[in-house]
């Protein structure tokens, strides 16, 4: 009775999940509304393909045109003709080897064994991508139901034919919505984050008694922004084969725009890495109970440091046109805090292990303010 109440509860819980997904996609643009446009567009070409198919071709082939269908109706439009063209790539030849062999050495085991063995090599080209396997698969429906005839292979062409064009008239009619916008608003608010999480983080250093809770989160809050940095990679990537052969208009400097969210993530990748060093060193140090005994003339210059750089991130990650006199004029002050925490480590003669927390932390904060050194003229142009 428990397991059946745990599937009830799973499969309700499936359906709200469901019920929740198509309501978004309804309400407002997105990549609900994308993933629910394909699937009334791949819903209506794989059913018109196969109503066609059914009345002008046999039976024997007629499933292939709703399957092409859905090769043929992918995320972009670009990815969409790289697999047909893959895809019909992969059933001439494996339609051709049926045929061959058939007339050469007739319908036998070994001749099928052969059939398969040739395929298999010939399906690992590269060219082929994913579809390699097809080979095989086409081959063996001209090897078996059709008997390698070339009667047979006309109408799996057909069919093939039949299901590509389609799809494609089906991206042509409605195709993908361009989110170029949506993307640079991503990588913009995924550097507001950073920058919050920088302060939130100065605050929590600076402060008499250091807050070991608040560091403690902010490490696992960390590890969540490097999970979202991934994912708004993916989209910007996919944004990019978006606009390749998207007949739809696409905003006046896209191109570039998208160019420069990608060298942003970079750069708020490669920044987050040296914070999550810094944030590992500082979990450490409050297990060890290290923190609290940091001298606090390093502390606060730490913690001034902190906002220098994330005044920086601020000015690199904004979508308006990036400074180049203020943005410097940030680094120099940040450049500034880090002598001034370097002098405050110096001037101390502490235990050995918090002089080696100051140098873990002063050496992530160094690699932090020469990425940004470095990163910064490439975004002169905002994002």
């Amino acid at each position: 009775m428990p397991r059946r109440n745990r599937l009830w509860t799973s499969a309700r819980a499936a359906v709200r999940d469901a019920v929740r997904f198509v309501r978004r996609g309804v309400r407002a643009s997105g990549s609900e509304r994308d993933d629910l446009v394909l699937v009334v567009k791949t819903v209506a070409a794989a059913t018109i393909a196969w109503v066609l198919a059914r009345h002008l071709l046999p039976p024997t082939v007629s499933t292939f045109a709703p399957f092409t269908a859905l090769v043929a109706l992918q995320a972009t439009v670009y990815r969409s003709l790289r697999d047909c063209a893959q895809y019909l790539a992969a059933m001439a030849v494996g339609a051709a080897l049926a045929a061959l062999l058939a007339a050469v050495a007739g319908i036998h085991g070994w001749s099928f064994a052969l059939l398969t063995l040739v395929a298999l090599a010939v399906g690992r080209f590269r060219p082929l991508g994913a579809h390699g396997t097809q080979v095989a698969i086409i081959g063996f429906f001209a090897y078996s139901s059709g008997l390698g005839q070339i009667d047979y292979i006309g109408y799996l062409v057909a069919s093939v034919a039949l299901g590509a064009t389609c799809g494609m008239v089906a991206h042509l009619v409605l195709a993908p919505a361009r989110h170029t916008l949506h993307r640079k608003e991503a990588v913009a608010d995924l550097f507001r984050r950073v920058e919050g999480r920088m302060g939130e983080l100065a605050d929590a250093f600076e402060t008499d008694t250091p807050d070991g809770e608040r560091i403690n989160r902010l490490r696992g809050e960390w590890r969540e922004l490097s999970s979202d940095a991934d994912r708004i990679r993916q989209a910007v990537d996919t944004e990019v084969e978006n606009s390749r052969l998207n007949p739809r208009s696409a905003i006046e400097g896209s191109a570039d725009a998208l160019g420069r969210a990608r060298e942003a993530l970079d750069i708020c990748q490669r920044c987050q890495d040296h914070l999550r060093s810094a944030s590992r060193s500082l979990d450490h140090a409050v297990s060890s109970n290290e923190l609290a005994i940091l001298p606090a003339a390093f502390r606060s210059a730490y913690g001034e440091l902190l906002r220098a750089a994330a005044a920086a991130i601020h000015q690199i990650g904004r979508q308006e046109r990036t400074e180049p006199q203020v943005l410097n004029q940030t680094l120099t002050k940040a450049a500034h805090q880090l002598d001034n925490a370097r002098q405050a480590l110096l001037a101390e003669d502490g235990w050995p292990e918090v002089t080696a927390l100051q140098g873990t932390l002063l050496t992530d904060a160094g690699r932090l303010l020469e990425e940004l050194h470095h990163s910064g003229r490439f975004l002169e142009q905002g994002l």
